[in-house]
Parts: structure tokens; C-alpha cells; sequence
């Protein structure tokens, strides 16, 4: 009976992030849309999953500002609006540049091999841009900013970090095929890899920021020439 119970305690965790993983990925990639609304129930039976961890997993995203637990009346996936985006846009500003300056002032036998790592993820975005295939380029685009942030060695700039793209990405996704062709993304992103590389920690944040103004830019308008009062 205690080894039983003891498997069970080793496993709920698993369990738990297994569920946290699924519910964001469906609220990040829209499969659960902003506004969406059921119980507890509903939710783990549209992932196939048990009710105990998704109530966990759900608790957890509500901290991280994706749902929100009304009494009664179940879960809603919170909506952003258009002054909800430009307010991460400048959040996602100031912990990428941050980051970028961070990398850059680091050591060369340090920066170099993460340099090559934001290469490695550039290429697959251009790779993906070639053969036509958006969703692949999304998915390679957030990938170089997520490491742009996790290798600048500061812990508590990658966490934020992290809530805050969770949200961005819903706009990305909801507007993927509505912005021009991204190709000016590659380019950008190259100038800050090189910046990185050369230890030029100004420029490299001069460049981070320039890269993120114009993506903000792009969107913002986009939204609000679409009438969309939330995504």
C-alpha cells in the first residue's frame, strides 16, 4: 500500500505538467480561443486527460494571466485587446534588449556558441520562409526569441519572459497570414547575431529594440484595421 501510494505521489507531478503543457499549447495555438468558456470537466475531456491535474494546470495558468476561474460558472481563456498587446510589446522591448546586451557583454568563448545556436534557429525560419510554411516559421521565430532570453544568464528575465510570449503568441498566430510576407525578420535577426558575436552590447540592443518596435508597428495597426477589440 505505501509503495502504491508513494508511485502515485511520484507521478502526479508528471501528471500535472503533462496537463499544464497541453492546456497552454491549446490556448497558445488558439485551439481553445480567446473567450472560450466550459468547466473543468469539458476541458480535460477535450485533452483526453483526468480532471485533477487540469484543475492544477489551470490554477497555474490563471497566475500566468492566460485563464481566468470564474465561481460557477467554469473557465474563460482571457482575451487581449489591442492596448493588452501594445502593453507586452513594450514588456518583450525591454527584456530583449536586455537580454541581447546581456549576451553581448558576456565572454567570447561564451557568446560564441550561443551566437551559433541563434544561427542554427535563423536558418530554420529561413528554411521554413522557402518552402512557404508559416506556421513552421512562427514556431521557429518564437524558438530564437525564447533562447535570446534564456541564454542571457538572468533567471528572473527569462520567467517573465515567458509569461509574457505566451500571450503574444495568440496574436501572432491569429495574424500569421494577414501581415505581409515576413522576410525582414531573417535579416534582423542576423544583425543582432553578429552584434552578439562582436561583443558590441549597444548595438546588439539597439538592434533587439528596432527588431521589436517594427514588429509592433506591423501589428498593432493591423488590429486595429481589422476592428478586432480582442484576439
Amino acid at each position: 500500500m505505501i509503495r502504491m501510494r508513494h508511485a502515485a505521489e511520484a507521478t502526479r507531478p508528471s501528471l500535472v505538467e503533462s496537463a499544464y503543457e497541453a492546456l497552454k499549447a491549446a490556448i497558445r495555438n488558439n485551439v481553445f480561443a480567446p473567450g472560450y468558456q466550459g468547466s473543468e470537466q469539458e476541458i480535460a475531456l477535450q485533452l483526453g486527460m483526468s480532471r485533477t491535474p487540469v484543475h492544477e494546470a489551470i490554477i497555474r495558468l490563471q497566475e500566468e494571466g492566460l485563464v481566468r476561474v470564474l465561481p460557477r460558472r467554469g473557465v474563460v481563456v482571457c482575451a487581449l485587446s489591442p492596448e493588452d498587446m501594445r502593453e507586452i510589446y513594450e514588456v518583450i522591448v525591454a527584456l530583449e534588449t536586455a537580454a541581447a546586451a546581456l549576451i553581448a557583454e558576456m565572454p567570447a568563448d561564451a557568446r560564441a556558441p550561443i551566437a551559433a545556436e541563434l544561427d542554427a534557429v535563423n536558418a530554420a525560419m529561413e528554411a521554413a520562409l522557402a518552402r512557404d510554411d508559416l506556421v513552421a516559421w512562427a514556431e521557429a521565430d518564437g524558438r530564437f526569441h525564447q533562447l535570446l532570453v534564456a541564454r542571457s544568464g538572468n533567471a528572473r528575465l527569462a520567467r517573465l519572459f515567458g509569461t509574457i510570449m505566451d500571450q503574444s503568441h495568440r496574436a501572432r498566430m491569429l495574424t500569421l497570414r494577414l501581415r505581409p510576407r515576413p522576410t525582414v525578420s531573417v535579416e534582423e535577426h542576423r544583425g543582432i547575431v553578429a552584434a552578439i558575436r562582436h561583443g558590441a552590447a549597444e548595438e546588439a540592443h539597439a538592434r533587439a529594440k528596432a527588431h521589436r518596435l517594427r514588429a509592433r508597428q506591423q501589428l498593432l495597426p493591423l488590429l486595429a484595421s481589422l476592428g478586432m477589440r480582442h484576439l
